[in-house]
């Protein structure tokens, strides 16, 4: 029945180490500011470019229709232009996605 906890451990133990050196390195070897404008845009930007680059692709098979999907993605870009909220640009997006949904059922 617990043939699976050695190998549990393991695993769990390599997650651990390769999650921990990665936010451990960089302040290892870096000991002082970093003045480099070039390095330093690059670093502010990369938070957002890693969770565009999880998100966006989500959303195109959040629903079981990619045109559905694609018009609600279209709504929320149009809001964010727009300076809406986020949960403005996220529920008119969902009822988009929902609407549209509901309007290829029809068809």
């Amino acid at each position: 029945m617990l043939d699976f906890v050695p190998g549990f451990f393991i695993y769990l133990f390599v997650m651990a180490a390769v999650t921990y050196l990665v936010r451990m390195i960089p302040l290892a070897l870096i000991r002082r500011k970093i003045t480099n404008k070039f390095v330093r845009s690059f670093l502010y930007y990369v938070p957002y470019t890693v969770l565009s680059a999880m998100v966006f692709p989500a959303i195109f098979f959040s629903t079981g229709n990619i045109i559905s999907a694609s018009v609600g993605a279209v709504v929320a870009i149009v809001l964010s232009y727009f300076r809406r909220s986020l949960l403005t640009v996220s529920a008119a997006a969902t009822l988009t996605a929902l609407a549209t949904e509901m309007i290829l059922t029809f068809f």
